[in-house]
């Protein structure tokens, strides 16, 4: 196989962009390096993509390595024929591969071998051959009978045989792909409950059947945890006996011969006791690891959208862990995060003072001019929320709330990374700070806890971690990077995710920042411990420094290329000084007034204009697009005039629009075009809840069966996939994110269960 074809087909690129992608993974340069860096080489290929096509590539290796394996096992076996070469070197699954080699296998003991050691192999391949059509099937059983060998009957004779027979067709791997694919397709997952009396979460599964090629992903991860809690027993259950049909018309050849009813009854035999076991357990693995693949999929957009919430800047936070018989730990950040002080409040059950805890978070809105109130969605959040909602309409204060997840914040607020960070803090003051963060800067402090612990998946806790954790890695990987750290305020936590930084290095850094002050210029990196050249490759585009020596490290511009960003802000007359002085609206007017044509353009037309600015800023100097503009369409001048320039700063069309874009935007914010956060000033109860009532909400987790939105009461209520849209919906992610805003209406309160079904469908 060749590997880089058969990527370019897969992922439908040309040969020359895999082989070279190839090349920059193999040399070792990060994923998000490559996508932001490199887009010339890889066509423009997204992170996600990227990080695909490299999944693709070592399973591809692995499965080349692994037929390399097998075709050295079974030629050093004396057993490897030209067809069997081409088999499996023509593989393209694994499992292929394993089929080919089982027969070739090292057994243990089998009734087979022990058939084998016995004699009756010539047996066995004389019914095998089915040549036999006259004569007694005992009779040519009774010449292998041998009380020495242990063979004292023609019955026992027949029994070995078939034994030996009934492994053949086990091992083939044909008879094993037509079964496999036969329940795959005609097979259902049947689950009945280990404990009829019991009255568990698992009740509609007590009695079930679905198709294994029909049954959804969260349905296979719920009965695999029935199974594992042992409240369910889950089987495969398919027709045996056109399973045996099957195989016998791929086996008996010959009706006549005298073995016939014999063969019959080895096949069945075959695949009760050597192929319906195994073949169920591949295919509940299989259906198990595509219900995984999706989850983690499902979690991984999720921890996306979540980590890509917008911040909310200028917030100067009061923080509330909510709690009971301990109290509600209150802390007040600046509006840069900043802890500015701490208190206990207790308007909670069983001490109930209002009147104490009104005192406090006054004195401490007043001394710190606090404007935003951020609340744990924890244990007494809603008693939390009615006590804040209560005391914004009794002061009539400007004071505006909002509910956050603290999932995982306890988990921080104990752990190694906070202790060092805050070692005088107690641990429900880290966790109070942790909660007022997750609104100021979402990305910044989630970054701290282990993503699986953020909550927005499902069946996180059953799915395989190693392949999790990996997943979700990526996931806040991308994010840091494209968004950038401000190189002088960003924590270990939020620098090891910078591509090609371990967590030593972003230790080192701020070591670096703490004993030489800020950063000045990029350059400094290198004077890092452990940063050398390599890294300094791959992190310093990502790194941001405000206010520096140079303008240009304020941007996603990367050192390589800011020979040529000078270059062409020299050529349209730009100073750079104005990419931080003024930003896009300064060099816009710059450019307005140096070319009028671009002005009376704008005026004309600001949905081209938006298009395209940016580059005929840039290419208005040349001579070739000013000649003919008139004649041809601006479209196509454009694309001639970017190639034109990138040609003369001796760099990519792909980087030259980047260049451009940065500039015109410096230092932009891609959260900044996610859906801002949903404030409140009042509280709703759930009593409050009626049929028919339309309110607005934050999706807080997306699943396979709908999304969970948050509409202001302690519990989310479900949006089932079938409510989110008028239209047909193959999974809810095609309809909302984490983060979105969105309007439903209430369908059914359930007081009973305390559960909310609602529709998107208004």
């Amino acid at each position: 196989m060749n590997i880089s074809e058969k990527l370019a087909q897969e992922f439908g690129i040309s040969l020359n962009s895999v082989e070279q992608t190839v090349a920059l993974i193999d040399e070792g340069n990060t994923i998000p390096f490559i996508a932001r860096y490199r887009k010339e080489v890889t066509g423009g290929l997204s992170d996600v993509t990227l990080r695909d096509l490299d999944e693709r590539l070592n399973y591809l290796r692995g499965l080349e390595e692994r037929k390399a394996e097998v075709i050295k096992s079974i030629e050093e076996q004396g057993k490897l024929t030209d067809d069997l070469r081409a088999a499996i070197e023509q593989a393209e699954i694994l499992q292929r591969v394993e089929d080919l080699y089982k027969p070739f296998k090292q057994k243990k003991s089998t009734r087979a071998t022990k058939a084998k050691e016995k004699g009756l192999e010539p047996l066995a391949m004389d019914i095998w051959a089915q040549q036999d059509t006259k004569g007694s099937i005992f009779d040519k059983a009774a010449l292998f009978v041998d009380e020495e060998k242990g063979v004292a009957s023609h019955e026992e004779a027949l029994a070995g045989a078939c034994d030996i027979i009934a492994e053949m067709i086990s091992d083939d791997p044909e008879n094993v792909d037509m079964i496999r694919n036969y329940t795959r397709e005609f097979g259902f997952i049947v689950s009945e409950a280990a404990d009829s009396e019991e009255q568990t979460v698992y009740d509609m599964y007590y009695d079930y059947a679905e198709g294994v090629s029909k049954i959804p992903n969260h349905r296979v991860l719920a009965v695999n945890r029935g199974e594992k809690e042992k409240k369910l027993k889950v089987k495969i259950r398919v027709d045996s006996d056109k399973v045996n049909e099957l195989l016998a018309d791929r086996i008996i050849t010959n009706e006549s011969c005298i073995f016939n009813e014999k063969l019959h009854d080895t096949i069945a035999d075959a695949y009760k006791r050597l192929m319906a076991s195994s073949i169920e357990r591949e295919l509940r693995n299989e259906l198990t690891e595509r219900a995984e693949k999706e989850a983690v999929k499902v979690f991984a957009k999720n921890t996306e959208n979540l980590l890509m919430v917008p911040p909310v800047k200028d917030a100067r936070v009061l923080a509330i862990d909510p709690g009971y018989r301990t109290g509600c730990k209150v802390a007040a950040l600046s509006d840069t995060g900043k802890l500015l002080a701490y208190a206990t409040i207790y308007p909670t059950e069983p001490k109930h003072d209002i009147e104490g805890a009104e005192r406090i978070i006054t004195k401490l809105i007043d001394k710190y001019n606090l404007n935003t109130v951020v609340i744990g969605n924890g244990t007494a959040s809603r008693e939390t929320e009615k006590f804040v909602s209560d005391y914004i309409a009794k002061t009539g204060r400007d004071l505006k709330y909002t509910i956050v997840s603290e999932a995982g914040a306890s988990v921080y607020s104990a752990s190694k990374l906070a202790s060092e960070e805050y070692p005088d803090l107690d641990v429900t003051t880290r966790g109070a700070m942790s909660i007022g963060r997750r609104l100021q800067d979402p990305l910044a402090e989630l970054v701290k806890i282990s993503p699986k612990h953020i909550g927005v998946g499902q069946y996180q806790h059953d799915i395989n971690q190693g392949l999790l954790d990996s997943a979700l890695t990526n996931v806040v990987e991308d994010c840091v990077n494209r968004v950038g750290v401000d190189i002088n305020t960003a924590s270990p936590s939020l620098l090891s995710y910078i591509s090609g930084v371990n967590s030593a290095i972003a230790k080192n850094i701020v070591a670096y920042r703490e004993a030489n002050g800020a950063f000045t210029n990029r350059k400094q990196l290198m004077k890092v411990p452990k940063l050398g050249e390599k890294t300094f490759k791959q992190c310093a585009g990502f790194m941001r420094i405000r206010e520096g020596e140079n303008p240009l490290d304020s941007t996603a511009v990367h050192p390589e290329s800011y020979a040529a960003a000078e270059h062409m802000l020299e050529k349209i007359g730009i100073d750079k000084t104005m990419i931080t002085a003024g930003g896009a609206a300064d060099i816009e007017a710059r450019i307005c007034e140096k070319y009028p044509e671009q002005k009376r353009r704008k005026e004309k037309s600001a949905e081209k204009t938006a298009n395209g600015f940016a580059a005929l800023a840039v290419l208005l100097e040349d001579e070739d697009f000013n000649k003919n503009k008139k004649k041809k369409g601006d479209g196509r001048n454009l694309k001639r005039s970017m190639e034109l320039m990138a040609q003369e700063l001796d760099i990519g069309v792909m980087t030259l629009t980047d260049i451009v874009d940065e500039i015109k935007k410096p230092a932009r914010d891609p959260r900044d075009s996610m859906p801002p956060v949903v404030f409140r000033q009042d509280v709703l109860s759930f009593e409050d809840l009626k049929p028919g009532m339309e309110l607005t909400g934050t999706v807080r987790n997306v699943v396979d069966f709908g999304a969970f939105v948050d509409i202001g009461v302690k519990t989310d209520g479900l949006v089932h996939i079938s409510e989110l849209s008028n239209k047909f919906v193959k999974h809810p992610m095609d309809v909302v994110s984490v983060g979105d805003t969105v309007k439903v209406k209430i369908l059914e309160v359930d007081t009973e269960r305390h559960k909310i079904s609602m529709t998107m469908k208004l």
